[in-house]
């Protein structure tokens, strides 16, 4: 003859209780988002690696990418400096304003040649600005090389030193 348990309508409000708290915590926190109205984003970039023992510089071409997250509001780009391993401006890739429409991207390209200055110090500073706050762009740098069936690829993502 098969048990049976008998429980309280206590204990049983109890266990619901735990059941619910349990399902309630596991279940994603609400992320705020974070809106600006502008900023400036210091974005690593390797113009170059040093490989092998002796360390030798492997050439990397590097793009810029700069995405509007918004899907209303365009924004404005109001610079892209292109710098050194030594802080020492090489180039004003965009010494105008250009609007990036909403869910629009903009890329510098800097092939082996022209990034090889940069060093594997170099970086970018891009200025942004909106006319109401919305979400920040996705600002990265993209690094690709190739030589002799060896290739290598990464990202480095920008990273907000100054908030408008």
């Amino acid at each position: 003859m098969p048990r049976r348990i008998f429980v309280t309508p206590a204990f049983a409000v109890s266990v619901a209780a735990v059941v619910a708290l349990l399902v309630l915590s596991a279940a994603p926190a609400q992320a705020k988002v974070f809106v600006s109205i502008g900023q400036t984003i210091y974005v690593p970039a390797y113009a170059n690696i040093p490989l092998g023992k002796a360390g030798k510089p492997f050439a990397l071409a590097v793009t810029l990418s700069v995405r509007n997250t918004s899907p209303d509001s365009p924004i404005i780009i109001t610079g892209v400096d292109w710098y050194d391993s030594h802080g020492e401006l090489l180039e004003k890739l965009q010494p105008q304003a250009l609007s990036i429409a909403p869910l629009g991207s903009k890329e510098y390209r800097l092939t082996e040649q022209r990034a090889a200055g940069g060093g594997s110090g170099a970086n970018f500073v891009v200025r942004w600005e909106a006319e109401r706050a919305v979400t920040p762009p996705v600002v990265e740098a993209l690094m690709v090389g190739a030589t002799m069936g060896q290739g290598i690829s990464f990202t480095s993502p920008g990273r907000v030193i100054e908030e408008r």
